[in-house]
């Protein structure tokens, strides 16, 4: 029995749809992803059992920066390092196609097939690629408000008399993630044979976190020429905090700015919702016109272009 092409779509579209919440399940399971830290934790306080895991780590730790490189995304594995969603690459697949058929689904309405599916995949694959970024900024956000504690809580181990190895490990196992599980990652690779330095580099290189950075410079400055290591660590803590603070009060100051931006950007398209709910007929004289699609995709790009440049404009970097 022939099946048109509208229950096709229809059943395309259910498929995906359970393919999409099974992957996002996958994905974001609080039980699987709590399980997870706490088997982290498990294997740094018994080093002996961790001896494949801290192995694997160490000959992973320059793997991101050998991983995919593509024009737009970048290096794709080093992207899923930094959001926590490495080992995750199946699900998020599963994710892009079952979105991208979804929009190509519902495209397929307005365009022929053969263009419609692939500009939903490719759409899906933009916004898959924003949540991963998404991910990494809220991920580093977070790694960075905890950061001058761990640099705390180091500098206080070192003036008691704790070695260094001994310190970092503390912050691994007593910390929360995402700081905890990159300092235990650091307290693995030294215990097996990486240099100090080298972990510490590897660290900034995996977070791309530029207080990391600060701290990775300092560590290989002080291992070279030596001095107090306890008094560096309690003045870059402060420097972190101040340029916290210092992010703060400008996200702030510049709150107007950004609120300004969102609304100009916004009322073009409300104004064309508003007067297409009150007046649906207002633009159909004039919708057959040669000119009005070529003005009406000017129009869209301006728009764009005003709200990536006011974005720009109000974005400050400390």
């Amino acid at each position: 029995m022939e099946i048109s092409g509208t229950p096709m779509i229809v059943l395309a579209t259910l498929g995906c749809a359970l393919l999409a919440a099974l992957a996002l399940r996958m994905i974001f399971a609080p039980e699987a992803r709590e399980e997870k830290t706490r088997s982290a934790r498990i294997r740094a306080m018994r080093p002996e059992r961790a001896s494949d895991t801290a192995h694997a780590l160490v000959k992973s730790s320059a793997a991101p920066m050998l991983g995919l490189t593509l024009p737009v995304v970048g290096n794709l594995p080093l992207l899923l390092r930094r959001a926590d969603m490495e080992g995750r690459e199946f699900s998020l697949g599963l994710i892009v196609l079952a979105a991208g058929t979804l929009t190509g689904a519902g495209m397929s309405f307005f365009l022929v097939p053969i263009i419609a599916f692939p500009a939903g995949l490719a759409l899906a694959a933009f916004l898959a690629f924003k949540v991963l970024s998404a991910r990494h900024e809220k991920r580093m956000t977070a790694l960075t408000q905890q950061l001058p504690d761990a640099l705390d809580l180091m500098m206080r181990g070192l003036r008691v008399g704790h070695p260094i190895n001994a310190t970092i490990a503390n912050v691994g196992r007593t910390m929360a993630d995402p700081v905890g599980a990159e300092f235990r990652q650091l307290a693995e690779q030294i215990a097996h044979g990486d240099y100090l330095t080298d972990a510490f580099r590897d660290f900034a290189e995996r977070t791309g976190q530029e207080d990391v950075e600060y701290l990775s410079v300092s560590i290989s400055i002080q291992h070279g020429t030596g001095g107090n290591l306890a008094e560096m660590l309690g003045t870059l803590s402060k420097v972190v905090r101040d340029r916290i603070i210092m992010r703060r009060r400008i996200k702030a100051i510049s709150s107007e700015g950004r609120i300004s931006a969102y609304l100009l950007s916004a009322l073009p398209v409300v104004i064309y919702v508003a007067t297409s709910l009150t007046a649906p007929d207002y633009y159909s004289d004039v919708s057959d016109d040669p000119l009005f699609k070529p003005i009406a995709v000017a129009i869209v790009v301006l728009v764009v272009a005003n709200f990536l440049t006011l974005r720009k404009l109000v974005n400050f970097k400390v």
